[in-house]
């Protein structure tokens, strides 16, 4: 499994700071540099990790996950300018998947503040998700202390900053497709979501649990890009490898009867 490192210099980054002005942000290019989403080959999100939900109530990222392939964002609930719109972006996406959510998929949101409760992720699902939305079924917005948090960043390679004078994070916009087991699969950019990426993705991290034989062919012919985080036609490669190999034995069928006729010629 091949996961792309998404930067803040590679994709716009969620943070509380417009246009990221270096007179308003408190960080240095150190800082900044490690700004980003970079998980490891074998990364997993930690199932046994404690987090409330957005009703209050003590949930684990492995009730979260329900036993479903499932998206993964993390958000600032009080975020001021991306976060709201990224999850909103991942609503329309997985709303163009086909696939039904809390039957087939959750979305998993886990809030990096600290300070954010229940009450903070409860008002975001109010603001970004429509109560008739029956996405909503399968959304779970979580919040914890620090230490629950963080485990959960780092297991996923996950690297933000906190910019205190603004009381706000500067972090990633990525979207992690874990497996049942929190395993990640893919990291996409939820900036540019669409469905038939996000189905794919998540037909794949359900091993077989989820989609149809038209999307098991699908994952033949669609091959994942990890640079771009999307799926290209790989049939197209396969194609162009399939002509080369054929101009290779015709080439050298082609010089056989030649080096055939000129043995013939001089016997």
């Amino acid at each position: 499994m091949r996961l792309r490192r998404l930067t803040i210099a590679g994709v716009l980054a969620a943070t509380a700071i417009t246009n990221f002005k270096p007179a308003q942000a408190r960080f240095t290019a150190a800082q900044l540099g490690e700004i980003s989403a970079a998980p490891s080959a074998d990364a997993s999100l930690p199932l046994g990790l404690t987090f409330r939900d957005d009703n209050g109530r003590a949930t684990t990222v492995e009730s979260a996950l329900a036993g479903h392939p499932s998206v993964l964002i993390f958000a600032d609930y009080t975020c001021r300018t991306l976060c709201g719109p990224i999850l909103e972006f991942a609503i329309s996406g997985l709303a163009k998947t086909g696939l039904r959510a809390g039957a087939d998929y959750r979305l998993v949101v886990i809030g990096i503040n600290p300070h954010d409760g229940s009450d903070s992720a409860h008002a975001m699902r109010a603001a970004h998700i429509d109560a008739a939305n029956p996405i909503n079924r399968g959304v779970v917005l979580l919040s914890g202390d620090e230490t629950n948090i963080q485990a959960a960043a780092t297991a996923v390679g996950l690297h933000y900053a906190y910019d205190p004078e603004h009381d706000q994070y500067a972090h990633p916009a990525a979207a992690y497709i874990v497996d049942a087991t929190g395993g990640v699969r893919r990291l996409l950019s939820p900036l540019g979501l669409d469905g038939s990426d996000l189905r794919l993705a998540l037909v794949d991290a359900g091993r077989g649990a989820i989609g149809n034989l038209a999307d098991q062919i699908h994952l033949l012919c669609y091959g994942y890009d990890p640079v771009k985080g999307i799926y290209t036609e790989r049939i197209t490669t396969l194609l162009g490898y399939a002509a080369t190999a054929t101009l290779l034995v015709m080439t050298g069928g082609i010089f056989t009867m030649i080096m055939r006729n000129r043995r013939r010629i001089a016997s």
